[in-house]
């Protein structure tokens, strides 16, 4: 139990990484000219290398077990990446520091997931896994407006080389508190049981629902939220905060409902789907209406977060799917789905905002929200398609 509380807190950590741009925008803009596109490159390159990462995370969890996978890569990548950032004098350091981060984030859901699935009922791994979620979801609160206040009192630079030191210790008690779980030797060794799960056709609805369904919510709540209400709103760094603040309460209570839903409700598929149809009607609100006025906003990214944390439910979805030899490598490669999809829209609403010739009107940002909303359509009309798996 004390390995799952290291891994627990280590995840916190993630969460944290993945989403603490938005509120720095101010910051990194005046003291290195970072502009949207640097921001959008940096955060998108930590969702990609935090995806790739997850072929050889699912080799590692099945080959060497969570304790070394997890402790090793967090620690010396995760803990690295922070220090660089901490001393970073370019947006180019930014963005270095970013991969890093990303690489040393990538195994810890990973590995607290594959010894869910191999020490306890398959039945409650939803709901294990989505209060895991709700837990680490506290590093998106800490990365909203206590962030900001920090920053504002110590400076982002001591900010992030306190967190550097701080993931070193985590990554530490990770390699001595974690026990790695009892399980047979590995089928299909390294690459070949990926190859073998993308042969699954029942698996190919639920890659893609996953492909398409975090972007929206990481991508609001790890990098556009800062630039849209600074530019819509004339926020600053604090106000910025208090507005994440609210909506990564909002992703702690949606993971938090999420997680019992699938067996009261006797479905996985139908939770996602209805939970993603929210996230859709909130996304085209902002099309209409990209400045709905500050308590509107605020109320919509609330939405957005809290219907937008299905993961736990549709990692369950397709856990149902995953042969037993193969858990490590299945619950990293739909993970990989979902932070690859993640960090490509990172690039693309990136590169949208980017081409328009006034990057902070409201027409900019009603056509970087109605591209959230095409793709989560999307993914809506390819999941009608996938089977259920009732956890009755």
């Amino acid at each position: 139990m004390s390995g799952l509380v290291a891994l627990a807190v280590a995840y916190v950590l993630s969460q944290f990484y993945r989403s603490f741009l938005a509120v720095l925008t101010p910051q990194l803009s005046a003291e290195l000219g970072a502009d949207k596109a640097d921001l959008s490159l940096a955060s998108g390159l930590w969702f990609i290398s935090f995806g790739l990462m997850q072929f050889a995370v699912g080799i590692g969890l099945d080959r060497y077990g969570p304790r070394r996978t997890a402790a090793l890569i967090f620690g010396l990548a995760g803990g690295g990446g922070a220090f660089i950032f901490a001393t970073a004098q370019s947006p180019e350091a930014i963005v270095v520091a970013m991969t890093f981060i990303g690489i040393g984030c990538s195994p810890v859901l990973m590995a607290s997931l594959f010894i869910f699935a191999q020490k306890f009922d398959g039945r409650q791994f939803a709901v294990m896994t989505s209060w895991l979620v709700a837990f680490g979801n506290l590093g998106n609160v800490v990365g909203s407006s206590p962030l900001a206040s920090a920053a504002d009192a110590f400076g982002w630079r001591t900010v992030m080389a306190a967190l550097g030191a701080l993931s070193l210790l985590i990554a530490a008690a990770v390699l001595l508190l974690v026990d790695d779980p009892e399980v047979d030797a590995p089928g299909n060794a390294g690459l070949n049981g990926y190859l073998t799960l993308l042969k699954t056709p029942i698996l190919w609805p639920i890659m893609i629902m996953t492909l398409l369904c975090y972007a929206p919510v990481a991508g609001i709540r790890g990098l556009w939220a800062g630039p849209y209400l600074s530019d819509l709103f004339s926020a600053d760094g604090l106000l910025i905060g208090q507005v994440t603040l609210w909506m990564a309460i909002a992703m702690i209570v949606g993971n938090l409902i999420y997680g019992p839903l699938d067996k009261l409700l006797n479905t996985r598929k139908w939770v996602v789907f209805g939970g993603n149809l929210l996230v859709l009607l909130a996304l085209l609100v902002f099309v209409v209406q990209p400045v709905p006025g500050i308590a509107m906003a605020t109320f919509l990214f609330i939405i957005i977060g809290a219907a937008g944390t299905s993961y736990g439910v549709v990692m369950a979805h397709g856990r149902a799917f995953l042969p037993a030899q193969l858990v490590g490598r299945g619950v990293t490669l739909i993970n990989f789905c979902s932070i690859f999809g993640a960090g490509v829209m990172q690039f693309v609403t990136g590169q949208l905002v980017a081409t328009q010739a006034d990057t902070s009107s409201p027409y900019t940002y009603q056509l970087l929200f109605g591209s959230y909303a095409l793709l989560l359509l999307l993914a809506l009309l390819v999941y009608l398609s996938a089977r259920d798996a009732p956890p009755g």
